[in-house]
């Protein structure tokens, strides 16, 4: 486990961020960036802690940007705009926060002296509409150009092939991570897993894009911050890119469906809606790279990381 670092989260108040931080912020020194269009926080006590500071900020804006990160040891790059619909609504955006934005923060961090580590978080949708035990040396996906739903897809890749060239060109010690489809306690944005609690637990009902026949892998946060420690942590993570998921639990969006609506004694009803628009059919990820350089071990079975979620969408209230 680190201690006594200074870790610079961008993007920090969000899903990843904010769990990321409940685990490191006894023993560390950390600075939130975030411009709070997804705020996690406020459903904890992090922002009272002694050991961490908040700068409202953009990406977007360097001068900010570059004053805050001054001091850090680690950066663990966390902003962008996510959800597919979000993306469907403004890709411009989309694509000027990671592709500008990462280049900010990577200049940002480039000229301290002391950063050990920096982490850029890619996304699993590099790997397009199929994507079955699909591992790192895999070919990656672009889309069709012009297709809305990919420029989220094909900026992340960018900003991946810009921070391990970081690496190659400044021998800056960056490395990148593909998630693959995490959920737990926090996750304040769009998902699947979010929404069919959400609205299980008020007995409205579920609804399916299609035939509910996309597949998933789940991972649950807890094992997702696992992989982000051990990349902080073990210099071998360095110039790398690595897929953190749980292949284990891996399912249909309307099997998915149905086991939340028994979790949740939900009396919701299933309902199938028709969209035409490009989707992720199938995404199950190869970890092998991650278990070998970094005994990364996903631990966190399905169900039972449903039933901590679905407690803790309870406990703040989603039920009334």
């Amino acid at each position: 486990m680190i201690k006594g670092k200074k870790v610079f989260l961008s993007g920090g108040a969000g899903f990843i961020g904010s769990s990321l931080i409940k685990r490191i912020i006894e023993d560390n020194r950390i600075v939130v960036y975030d411009n709070l269009h997804r705020n996690a926080l406020i459903h904890s006590k992090l922002l009272k802690h002694k050991n961490i500071s908040f700068t409202k900020g953009d990406v977007l804006d360097i001068g900010k940007l570059t004053h805050s990160i001054r001091g850090s040891n680690m950066v663990v790059h966390l902003a962008s705009i996510a959800g597919v619909d979000t993306v469907l609504s403004m890709p411009v955006k989309t694509m000027e926060v990671a592709l500008l934005g990462t280049h900010n923060v990577l200049k940002a961090a480039l000229n301290e002296k002391n950063i050990e580590r920096f982490i850029d978080f890619s996304t699993s949708e590099v790997f397009g509409s199929f994507a079955f035990n699909v591992n790192e040396t895999d070919p990656t996906s672009l889309g069709t150009v012009g297709e809305a739903r990919w420029t989220y897809a094909v900026s992340k890749l960018a900003t991946e092939h810009l921070a391990l060239n970081y690496f190659r060109e400044y021998g800056f010690p960056a490395l990148s991570i593909r998630p693959f489809n995490i959920f737990g306690p926090l996750q304040v944005g769009m998902g699947a897993i979010h929404v069919f609690i959400k609205r299980a637990l008020k007995n409205q009902p579920l609804h399916i894009h299609n035939e509910g026949s996309q597949v998933r892998s789940w991972c649950y946060i807890d094992d997702i911050i696992d992989g982000i420690l051990l990349c902080l942590e073990n210099k071998k993570a360095i110039g790398q890119a690595f897929n953190i998921g749980n292949p284990r639990n891996t399912l249909t969006i309307y099997h998915l469906a149905n086991l939340i609506k028994r979790l949740c004694n939900s009396k919701s009803q299933i309902t199938f809606v028709k969209k035409n628009i490009v989707d992720v059919e199938l995404r199950i990820p190869n970890i092998e790279k991650a278990r070998k350089m970094l005994g990364f071990e996903p631990k966190i079975d399905l169900e039972e990381g449903l039933i901590k979620t679905i407690a803790w969408y309870r406990r703040i209230g989603y039920e009334r």
